[in-house]
């Protein structure tokens, strides 16, 4: 595991990269792919892709690149400036480096790295993913004004 900051960075961005490739394409190929396909009358969902002319994200229509890229900058940053100082300190209050094995401190560190990343970067993908052109209203709906 890693030792010091150096390590840290390599680590996380080893860690991200894999997290949000594998999110971005679950989401559109798992979650999306059919109704992507099915809208655009396509035979993949790259082409599907394609077709619409890229993923939504921030009110624009985006290449599957500039996806992955930006999720990856939200990701890493997020990972390196919040989630592994407050995770390290998570497990540090739950248990001692110097009296518990460290097999089970790391995977302390990991656990609390999961339940701080995945929340957070839920909440920010919801923002960046927000259909802004339907207005902020769930129903679509004007609502009145009292």
């Amino acid at each position: 595991m890693p030792r010091n900051q150096f390590q840290r960075m390599v680590f996380a961005f080893i860690t991200v990269v894999i997290t949000v490739h594998a999110y971005v394409f679950y989401s559109l190929y798992v979650v999306n792919g059919s109704v992507l396909m099915e809208v655009t009358g396509a035979d993949s969902v790259i082409h599907a892709i394609e077709k619409q002319g890229g993923v939504y994200m921030f009110g624009n229509m985006l290449p599957i690149w500039a996806v992955v890229l930006i999720e990856f900058c939200f990701a890493y940053s997020l990972e390196c400036l919040v989630g592994s100082p407050l995770s390290f300190k998570m497990a540090s209050r739950m248990f001692d480096p110097r009296k518990n094995h460290p097999m089970i401190f790391e995977t302390v560190i990991i656990s609390c790295t999961v339940l701080i990343m995945c929340p957070a970067m839920s909440f920010i993908a919801a923002w960046i993913y927000y259909p802004y052109y339907a207005g902020f209203n769930p129903n679509g709906q004007e609502v009145p004004h009292l």
